[in-house]
């Protein structure tokens, strides 16, 4: 039930949803859809693997004793500053984001953000120094959010409208992909008895923006952004090859194409591309206060702590024999690799947006009231049984962290945004998010080190907060194409002029009361705009 406070939305009648739910033969048997979702891969849903690798990284370095040797044994503030340059560098590239993807589009911001990684990732393998690993890892953190944006946006704005909500939760959850290949990697090389322990795993973190140039000139541009430049015909001939199999008659191209071109219209008309649209108007800054809270719900609610500090929370634990750490790390990673792709790839079409993130939500308060009783046990009595609990518990948190803030994330993300500021909104989020984890890398190591186990509290008391703004903010937007939903909070005018011209378009072939309702019959009731609900 929504809250008292909701008001009803206004998303336009979902024509294309109903022409896309009459299609019944599955992407896998369409030779051109498998071919654009196996292209994905090392292109965009990939890229999600370097964050992963540099998170799993730092922490099996810290376990990696001639690292820790090189670099002066660093704790407190100075492992702070090595995490959280990462995110500082991410900051600093985010406000150029939008520019360059609505300049060169969605496939070149990939490739520069690469180019860049690859040269942090370089420079990291060969550091002399503190300065010089710092640097690296602030070029690393440059480029990476260039590509989570365009990534993002590409994949929401090229697949198939039936898988796309799996596809942008498959996104993220390639993340533990790289997790498991850097554990794995660092589980190998911190026995050697020199640098290449902790350089090997470092020059390999350039694998992922490899496969991203390599394969990227067989990845197609977005149809919304070639629209956007009045490139007409190629967005026709990309929905007439992927989403109709070659079928240059079909309905659902005539729809989709006159459904974006009048959307972007209509989104342009008013409008320009660039980061004061975000907070222009009343619908806008209220995408921009959601995204911003989602940016810090997913690095505050204590994932940070168990991505770059587990060596630290297990020698709290009383776990502190190091092949032990680096086995639970890897194990750990595994765990959460195979739980958030089984979550990847049900929850988006199982669970409505506003249920996920319920459930995640409460899932994490619950996990780390859990986790602060356990270990102020251990700390107070020294238990065994309390430090296994703290352990059990952290590898209860992924689960319901991957519900919510990983599976729906970027998903939720593209369908709230309109597409002439879609890369603004993601790169908002990502702002906050960078902020966030920046504050936390750098502030984390700091806490642990002074107030142990109390620090888990602030989690607890941030993660209530959390439940208590997705109740009364986070409107639903599952069921609907991304036109459906570009105008759901400016009022139905624009909504009623979309509806009309897709049907006076397609012309007598289809009309809109002919379509059959989703999920039901051609003669049920068709759902109005009012009924998805938001919030005022």
């Amino acid at each position: 039930m929504a809250p008292l406070s909701a008001q009803i939305g206004n998303p336009a009648d979902p024509i294309v949803t109903a022409l896309v739910e009459q299609d019944k033969i599955p992407w896998y048997k369409k030779k051109n859809l498998r071919y654009l979702y196996f292209i994905m891969f090392p292109t965009c849903i990939g890229i999600e693997m370097t964050s992963g690798f540099d998170s799993s990284m730092m922490n099996g370095l810290q376990a990696v004793q001639n690292w820790d040797e090189y670099f002066g044994f660093p704790r407190g503030s100075r492992l702070g500053i090595f995490s959280a340059s990462y995110s500082l560098g991410a900051i600093i590239g985010l406000p150029f984001i939008p520019m360059v993807s609505h300049r060169w589009g969605r496939r070149w911001t990939i490739v520069f953000g690469s180019v860049i990684m690859i040269i942090g990732a370089i420079i990291q393998g060969a550091s002399q120094n503190f300065a010089m690993f710092t640097i690296s890892r602030i070029i690393l953190g440059f480029g990476i959010p260039y590509g989570i944006v365009a990534a993002s946006s590409l994949i929401g704005e090229t697949a198939y409208p039936k898988e796309r909500a799996t596809l942008t939760a498959v996104f993220n959850a390639s993340w533990f992909i790289g997790a498991i290949i850097a554990a794995s990697i660092t589980l190998g090389t911190f026995a050697m008895p020199s640098t290449w322990s902790w350089r090997i795993p470092s020059f390999l973190q350039v694998v992922p923006s490899l496969m991203q140039i390599i394969f990227m000139p067989w990845m197609p541009e977005s149809p919304r952004f070639l629209i956007q430049k009045d490139r007409i015909e190629e967005a026709r001939d990309f929905f007439i090859k992927y989403h109709a199999e070659g079928d240059a008659d079909s309905e659902l191209v005539k729809a989709e194409i006159v459904q974006v071109q009048t959307a972007i219209k209509l989104e342009l008309e008013h409008a320009q591309l660039g980061w004061r649209e975000l907070f222009k108007t009343p619908g806008n800054r209220r995408r921009a206060t959601i995204t911003g809270f989602l940016g810090l719900f997913t690095q505050w609610s204590g994932n940070t702590l168990i991505s770059y500090y587990l060596v630290q929370i297990l020698n709290q634990a009383g776990i502190t024999n190091k092949g032990t750490q680096t086995r639970i790390n890897l194990g750990r990673t595994c765990w959460d690799f195979l739980n958030g792709t089984i979550i990847a790839l049900n929850v988006p079409r199982l669970l409505r947006r506003r249920t996920g993130y319920f459930i995640c939500t409460c899932g994490l308060l619950c996990v780390y009231i859990s986790w602060t009783i356990a270990a102020s046990q251990y700390a107070q009595t020294k238990r065994e049984s309390a430090g296994y609990a703290v352990l059990v518990m952290i590898f209860l948190y992924s689960p319901f962290y991957n519900v919510g803030y990983n599976s729906l994330t970027y998903t939720y993300l593209v369908e709230l945004f309109p597409y002439h500021i879609r890369a603004n909104g993601i790169a908002f989020f990502q702002v906050f998010g960078r902020a966030a984890g920046f504050f936390n890398n750098f502030v984390n190591p700091i806490a642990l080190q002074s107030i142990a186990w109390r620090y888990y509290i602030t989690y607890c008391v941030w993660l209530g907060f959390e439940i208590v703004f997705v109740y009364f903010m986070f409107p639903e937007t599952s069921g609907r194409t991304l036109e459906e939903l570009a105008f759901l909070f400016e009022g139905s005018e624009n909504n009623e002029l979309l509806n009309k011209t897709t049907e006076k378009q397609l012309g007598d072939n289809i009309h809109l009361d002919d379509v059959p309702v989703v999920g039901g019959g051609k003669d049920e009731e068709r759902p109005r705009g009012q009924e998805i609900e938001t919030v005022k």
